[in-house]
């Protein structure tokens, strides 16, 4: 039998997540730049002389040699482009860093297209977070972002319901509708969560700003906490299940 061809290429990545495979092997679930979401083998990683082990780790920024196998990619050479050490060395940031991988694996599927926009957000969210920035501006810009990219932009600027404008007054949130109701609509329909003014100005100010200009916010803590818990009411409605890495970081905190 002929000897099967493998036809090898490079990619940029961040590594979501890993499992054992196998007796030495890990499975990495990578987002690349250049293929969108994908699952690659790498091959005796787990031994402890093996070179890979340390490029692969969950949310490093790598460049990785693939191979296309049979069933899947394999792993033949990883290099670290960024590891985000401070990442790894404070349990908070960990977890945040945590919850950034967890809502792009949730929202992604494998062998969607690439996505080059979505990668940057990615790693530039890597080292805001890396740089001690704000870690709730960071996490927020970043949602906000990120159902840009994916296609669930929430409505902030018209009613949801009615599509008037809305104005500078307390309002409703619709998880279904997808975006803001005003007072006149949310008078006769269910399962509507109130939004602050001063709440609904920061999600506006992320959806139409840079980062730059987003980093001006200083909203007080119990806005935090309302855009914080609609935003995670949002994710919940959207991926019918709660997230694992909210309840842990509260835990930590507590």
């Amino acid at each position: 039998m002929p000897e099967t061809k493998f036809r090898s290429f490079r990619v940029e990545a961040v590594v979501l997540r890993h499992s054992d495979y196998g007796e030495a092997d890990r499975l990495l679930t990578l987002y690349t730049r250049q293929l969108g979401k994908t699952r690659a083998l790498a091959k005796g990683a787990r031994k402890i002389a093996s070179r890979k082990a340390g490029h692969i780790e969950p949310f490093t920024h790598v460049k990785l040699q693939l191979a296309k196998g049979r069933d899947m990619l394999i792993l033949t050479q990883a290099d670290t482009v960024d590891a985000y050490q401070p990442l790894r060395e404070d349990l908070i940031l960990t977890s945040h860093a945590s919850y950034v991988m967890e809502l792009l694996d949730r929202f992604t599927y494998e062998d969607e297209a690439e996505s080059p926009s979505t990668f940057r957000l990615l790693t530039e969210t890597l080292s805001r977070l890396a740089s001690k920035s704000d870690p709730w501006l960071v996490l927020r810009y970043y949602e906000m972002r990120l159902l840009d990219h994916l296609g669930f932009r929430p409505q902030l600027f018209e009613c949801a319901n009615c599509g008037r404008e809305i104005k500078a007054e307390d309002q409703y949130f619709s998880f279904s509708a997808g975006g803001v109701i005003c007072p006149r609509c949310g008078q006769g329909l269910p399962n509507l969560h109130a939004i602050s003014v001063e709440a609904l100005k920061y999600l506006r100010h992320f959806q139409r700003s840079s980062y730059a200009a987003a980093t001006r916010a200083r909203p007080g803590l119990d806005v935090q906490q309302e855009t914080e818990t609609l935003m995670q009411g949002y994710f919940t409605y959207l991926l019918e299940r709660e997230l694992n890495t909210p309840g842990f970081l509260k835990k930590i905190r507590e």
